[in-house]
């Protein structure tokens, strides 16, 4: 009896893909939007994100451009990214806002990459328990006989394959930002 892995498998593609934008959202030296996703500014009484309000465009290697369409949002916008305490800093002008990226010091690069390795081993955890669950089901299918021993035995072992190759990807990704954060 075959034992179905697609749901363990698009489990293990949305940690990947959660990771991923986990991992955006670490500031190295280079100005990236992507630092603003987790971001909600306080609007119209509700909490909405920085795209939703503004522009935002790349000005330099570390300065972001943000120019919304309601100019009298921008101290709310502000205040938000302030709040979020990034590491950035934030200038009002005419235009809108424009965000400064600083220099990092070897300190908060090797500080950022801790947070870049709890971010890891989140993601980490989260695989084991997809994997937790689905080993679970398998012991229960083989002690109710819907499964031999055998066939539990290859799923098992199917199953740990599967979160091996998302942990080396996982892994991967964050060696790639690791090297990119340290420099």
């Amino acid at each position: 009896m075959a034992y179905d892995f697609n749901g363990l498998k698009k489990q293990l593609a949305g940690v990947e893909d959660w990771f991923k934008k986990e991992l955006q959202q670490v500031r190295t030296g280079q100005a990236s939007p992507a630092i603003l996703d987790g971001v909600k500014v306080e609007v119209y009484g509700a909490p909405m994100g920085i795209k939703e309000l503004a522009a935002i465009t790349i000005e330099g290697a570390r300065t972001i451009r943000i120019t919304p369409w309601d100019k009298t949002q921008t101290k709310e916008i502000e205040k938000a990214i302030t709040i979020a305490n990034l590491g950035l800093s934030v200038v009002v002008d005419d235009a809108g806002l424009r965000i400064n990226f600083p220099e990092l010091t070897g300190e908060r690069r090797t500080a950022i990459a801790k947070v870049a390795k709890d971010k890891l081993e989140d993601a980490k955890k989260q695989v084991r328990q997809h994997r937790d669950v689905i080993v679970r089901d398998l012991q229960t299918k083989e002690k109710d006989g819907a499964m031999g021993k055998d066939d539990a035995f290859r799923a098992k072992n199917d199953t740990q394959k599967l979160v091996d190759d998302c942990n080396k990807k996982l892994e991967a990704d964050f060696a790639k930002k690791e090297k990119e954060i340290l420099g």
